[in-house]
């Protein structure tokens, strides 16, 4: 595995804790449909609200800030995505996309949590 998705890797373990410190229950992580991924779902801490978190890794905010990567065309992708999430599993509570930004290395990490970060694209 290339190192950029190593890192990757560790930034989607770094935002699940962090979310399992805030009282949420991991439901999935890297749930997976075709080519489109989940990178984690989430219960809220009281169960009213499954969030569907895109992680968003980097070392720092020289080029660009970590939500910018989340683009229209990503946001549609996660929405095909969480359309087939919803169809498999029966979720009866709301739902909101987010957006976790985990910026730095090692013990220097600012992690951001943008809660209900967009609405899923109209087609």
């Amino acid at each position: 595995m290339a190192a950029h998705n190593d890192y990757g890797k560790w930034g989607e373990m770094r935002a699940a804790e962090y979310l399992q410190q805030k009282g949420y229950t991991i439901c999935h992580r890297n749930w997976r449909i075709g080519h489109r991924d989940l990178d984690l779902t989430a219960l809220t801490p009281d169960g009213s609200t499954l969030a569907i978190v895109e992680v968003k890794t980097r070392h720092n905010t020289d080029i660009m800030m970590a939500e910018e990567a989340v683009d229209w065309r990503k946001k549609r992708n996660l929405t095909t995505a969480a359309n087939a999430y919803l169809r498999r599993y029966p979720i009866t509570c709301d739902v909101r996309f987010d957006i976790i930004t985990v910026v730095g290395e090692g013990d220097h990490v600012q992690i951001d949590h943008l809660e209900n970060a967009f609405q899923p694209p109209l087609r």
